[in-house]
């Protein structure tokens, strides 16, 4: 199934200032009335994705009067990161984040998004730009979990980093260039972990800013796991190092 979608320059307005969930919007580069500037400084302040795309691409919507805006409406609402922070500490509760950056593929955003929810972590982040579309393919790979956890979108995941470190979590980046294993380092406090892109892993940038580099031991000839298969991995075993698990042997 596709986004469902909106067109037009009042109603895209109208929308974003109702605060109705937009997952990005598609604009006619030509464009650049008064209107169209408008909407964009509501997008910026409102963190939703613009792409500025050739007339081409809105060929598909010929037949609608759409003025060179197109809005894509996201089936879920994104949530406050630092509200979520703040109300898991107010209810005694270690906070468990994961970041993903530049998880492109809907299946691993929703692998993720299931495994997730099922260790009771309390967010997914994602940067405002180059993610995954979270669309009715991606909840229904993640068999709904992304109708359950709490997505934020930030405008900037260094600046969220940095954020979560003065809440007092520890940043633990998972890459294989890691000299540490996830079973060597203290997973047991409040704590953020970094996912990377399929193909490039985390930005160094990103990497830069983890307290720790942790990696998954690979004893065959594979160089590393899938990104979703390595988010579940090091969740578990999270779960187990903060006594989680409930003993059925």
């Amino acid at each position: 199934m596709k986004l469902e979608y909106i067109y037009g320059t009042r109603p895209i307005s109208e929308a974003i200032s109702k605060g109705v969930s937009i997952e990005k919007i598609l604009i006619d580069k030509k464009k650049h009335n008064s209107t169209i500037k408008e909407i964009i400084k509501l997008c910026n302040l409102h963190q939703i994705p613009i792409q500025f795309v050739p007339e081409e691409k809105l060929l598909k919507f010929k037949n609608k009067n759409h003025q060179g805006i197109v809005a894509f409406i996201s089936p879920i609402e994104y949530q406050s990161l630092e509200n979520i922070i703040a109300n898991t500490f107010q209810h005694g509760q270690l906070p468990l984040v994961v970041i993903l950056d530049g998880i492109t593929d809907i299946r691993n955003f929703g692998a993720i998004a299931r495994t997730a929810l099922s260790v009771g972590a309390h967010a997914i982040v994602v940067e405002q730009k180059g993610h995954a579309l979270i669309n009715h393919d991606a909840i229904k790979t993640s068999a709904g979990a992304l109708l359950e956890i709490p997505v934020c979108r930030e405008a900037s995941l260094t600046h969220t980093i940095n954020t979560l470190k003065l809440h007092g979590l520890k940043i633990i980046a998972c890459t294989e260039k890691a000299s540490q294993y996830i079973y060597q380092i203290d997973l047991s406090g409040p704590l953020a972990i970094i996912m990377g892109n399929e193909e490039k892993g985390i930005r160094p940038t990103l990497l830069q800013k983890a307290d720790y580099l942790a990696s998954i031991p690979m004893l065959g000839n594979i160089g590393s796991l899938n990104v979703s298969v390595a988010t579940g991995v090091i969740l578990y075993e999270c779960i187990r190092q903060r006594n989680y698990i409930v003993n059925c042997l």
